[in-house]
C-alpha cells in the first residue's frame, strides 16, 4: 500500500496538478520516504498496524457506505494520516517528528471525516489513560468530530464492544483512552493534558486561545499531535491565517521548525477564476479522483459568475481564495494589496511628497496618509499612520475584531487622547514628519468635515488644500490607486492594520459611474484607504497630470 508515495511522486512530477507549497511539503516526505535524510525515517510497524486498522473501519454513509476506509482513502488522505504517525526520529523510532498537521482545504473534501479517522487510529495507538480533544469557534462544530467518529464506530461490526458512546467523550474499554469536544472558551480551556486535539473551521476563529491552550497542555506529552483544519474566511486577520504563513515560511526555508506538516491546497493564482479549471483542482484534491464532485463545483462557478451574490462564497469556500466580491462592491482584493507590500523600509529621504488626512468623528479613528512617486515616476510609494482613543482600545479590540494593542506595538497605529482622539498629537505628528521621514511635503490634503481646526494650524507653515469628498472628485485617484496596485506599481511598508482597511472597503457608483469609497457601505473601518486616497489625488493633480483643478479642491 503506497498510495501515499505514488500520490506525492505524482505531484512532485507535476502528473497531479497540486500547489506549489503541497509540491514542496511532498519533496519532503519523498526524501524521508526514500532514505535521504538521516534525522528522520519511517516507522514500517506503525504503518502496518494503521493500514489494518482502516481494514476495519466501515464508512458510514454516503456514495461509499458499507466499503471499508482502506478502500476508500486517496493519495493526499494517506499522505497526511502516514506523515502525522508515521515519520519518526531515526535514532528513537517512538518518537514522532510532527506535533502539528495543518490542512487547508476547500468544503467538502473530507476534513473532518480524515481528522475522524486519524483520532481512532490514536485511540488504538496511544499510551493507556490518553486524552484527545476537539476545539471551534462554537460547540456544534466541535461535536462535528465526534459525531464522525461516533458513526464510524457504530457502522464497524470490528469495532463492536470496544467503545462506549457517551453524550459528552467516547471512551476506549481497551485502554480508557477518551475523546472530548470542548465548547468554545475564551478563557476556560486550560488545565487539559491533551495527547492529540483538533482545531476545527479555526478561519472562524476570532482569537487564537482555544489553540494555545491546547499547546500548552501539551507540554510533557512525548508524542504531541495538533490537527488544525479549515477553509479560508473573507478575513486575513484569523489564527489560520497565522498557522498556514508560518507553515509558508517553514516550507520555504525562512524559519525552521521541523515539526510542522502542512498541506496547503490554496490555488498558486488566483487570476481568471472563471475560466481556469486549475484553481479547482488545486484546492480541491478530493475533485481530481471524483469527476462528479468536479463538475458540480463547475457548476457553482457557473453560478458565481451570473450572480455576485454568490462570489464571495464560492471563491473562499470552494476555490480558498480570500476575496469579498463585486457582489458586496469590494473596493480591491485583498491578495492584489498584499502582493505589493514589502518588508524592507522605504526611503523617504528627499522625496517630495503628498499627505492625505481623514479626521473622522472624535471618538472614531482617524488616519495620515504620505504619497510619493518612486524614482521610476510610474510607481506609488505610500505609509498610512492610523490613530484611535487610548481609553477605547479595549472595547474597539473586541467589538471590531483588531488587535489594536498588537498593531500599536507595531507602530500601525497611535494611542492618543482619552475616550475621543487628541487632534494634538495627530497635529504634531504632521509637523514632525518632514523630520522623522527626511521627506519635503508638498501638499496636505483635508476633508472640510471635522479638519478645518487642524488645517488652519497646518496652514502656517505648509500648504493646505481642501478636498471636496465628492464621487466626481474621488472617481480619479480611486481608479488610478486600483490601477497601481493591480500593475504591483503600488508600494508600502507592511502594515497590517491597512490591508484590514483595504478589505473593509467598499465602493459605490454615482450615475455617472463614478466610483468612491463609501464608508456607510464599508463593513469596517476604512480611514486609512479614505486618507490614502487623498493623498493620491493631490499626487495624480501636481504630479502625475501636471495641473490644478479648482474644482477638485480649495487651497
Amino acid at each position: 500500500m503506497e498510495k501515499d508515495i505514488e500520490y506525492c511522486r505524482a505531484v512532485v512530477n507535476k502528473t497531479i496538478n497540486a500547489p506549489k507549497y503541497v509540491r514542496s511539503q511532498c519533496r519532503d516526505y519523498l526524501k524521508i520516504v526514500d532514505g535521504k535524510m538521516k534525522k528522520y525515517c519511517i516507522n514500517q510497524k506503525k504503518r502496518e498496524q494503521i493500514v489494518q486498522l482502516t481494514k476495519l473501519l466501515k464508512v458510514p454513509r454516503g456514495f461509499m457506505a458499507g466499503k471499508t476506509v482502506f478502500e476508500i482513502l486517496l493519495g493526499f488522505q494517506w499522505l497526511f494520516i502516514f506523515a502525522v504517525l508515521t515519520v519518526v526520529y531515526c535514532e528513537d523510532p517512538q518518537k514522532r517528528r510532527y506535533e502539528t498537521g495543518i490542512l487547508e482545504i476547500c468544503r467538502k473534501n473530507g476534513k473532518t471525516f480524515l481528522v475522524a479517522i486519524v483520532f481512532i487510529i490514536l485511540f488504538f495507538t496511544e499510551p493507556k489513560f490518553s486524552k484527545f480533544y476537539s476545539v471551534a469557534p462554537d460547540g456544534s462544530l466541535s461535536r462535528e468530530i465526534q459525531a464522525q467518529i461516533k458513526e464510524i464506530i457504530q457502522s464497524s461490526p470490528a469495532l463492536e464492544g470496544k467503545f462506549k458512546i457517551r453524550r459528552d467523550d467516547i471512551l476506549c474499554l481497551i485502554n480508557q483512552n477518551d475523546y472530548v469536544p470542548l465548547a468554545f472558551s475564551t478563557s476556560r480551556l486550560d488545565g487539559k493534558l491533551p495527547n492529540a486535539f483538533v482545531a476545527d473551521e479555526v478561519g472562524a476563529l476570532t482569537i487564537n486561545y482555544p489553540i494555545e491552550a491546547m499547546r500548552s497542555g501539551q507540554l510533557t506529552i512525548k508524542n504531541k499531535l495538533g490537527c488544525i483544519i479549515s477553509t479560508k474566511y473573507p478575513t486575513i486577520e484569523n489564527p489560520f491565517e497565522d498557522e498556514i504563513k508560518k507553515a509558508k515560511q517553514v516550507l520555504d526555508g525562512i524559519v525552521s521548525d521541523e515539526t510542522v506538516f502542512a498541506l496547503l491546497y490554496e490555488p498558486d493564482k488566483t487570476k481568471n477564476w472563471e475560466e481556469d479549471d486549475g484553481i479547482i483542482e488545486q484546492s480541491n484534491p478530493l475533485a481530481l479522483e471524483m469527476p462528479d464532485v468536479f463538475e458540480e463545483i463547475k457548476r457553482k462557478r457557473a453560478d458565481a459568475i451570473i450572480m455576485p451574490s454568490k462570489r464571495e462564497n464560492f471563491l473562499t469556500k470552494h476555490c480558498n481564495i480570500i476575496y469579498q466580491g463585486v457582489g458586496t462592491e469590494t473596493y480591491i482584493d485583498t491578495n492584489d494589496v498584499i502582493a505589493c507590500r514589502t518588508d524592507e523600509p522605504i526611503d523617504w529621504r528627499g522625496r517630495t511628497v503628498y499627505l492625505g488626512v481623514d479626521l473622522s468623528e472624535t471618538t472614531d479613528n482617524t488616519a495620515v496618509a504620505l504619497a510619493a512617486l518612486d524614482d521610476d515616476s510610474k510607481t506609488i510609494l505610500a505609509d498610512v499612520i492610523g490613530f484611535i482613543p487610548s481609553d477605547s482600545i479595549g472595547s474597539k479590540s473586541k467589538t471590531e475584531k483588531i488587535p489594536y494593542r498588537e498593531f500599536i506595538e507595531e507602530l500601525y497605529c497611535i494611542a492618543c487622547g482619552g475616550r475621543v482622539i487628541d487632534y494634538g498629537v495627530v497635529e504634531e505628528f504632521v509637523f514632525q514628519i518632514e523630520e522623522t521621514y527626511g521627506c519635503n511635503i508638498a501638499y496636505i490634503g483635508y476633508d472640510r468635515r471635522n479638519a478645518m481646526s487642524s488645517a488652519q494650524k497646518w496652514a502656517k507653515q505648509y500648504e493646505t488644500v481642501e478636498i471636496r469628498q465628492h464621487s466626481s472628485v474621488l472617481h480619479s485617484p480611486t481608479k488610478l490607486l486600483e490601477e497601481k496596485i493591480l500593475e504591483k506599481k503600488f508600494r508600502y511598508k507592511k502594515n497590517r492594520l491597512l490591508e484590514m482597511n483595504f478589505q473593509n472597503a467598499r465602493v459605490r457608483f454615482d450615475t455617472n459611474k463614478n466610483k468612491y469609497v463609501d464608508k456607510k457601505h464599508s463593513t469596517g473601518k476604512v480611514d486609512m484607504v479614505i486618507a490614502l486616497i487623498n493623498a493620491v489625488c493631490l499626487l495624480e493633480m501636481y504630479e502625475i497630470q501636471g495641473n490644478y483643478a479648482d474644482w477638485a479642491v480649495q487651497v
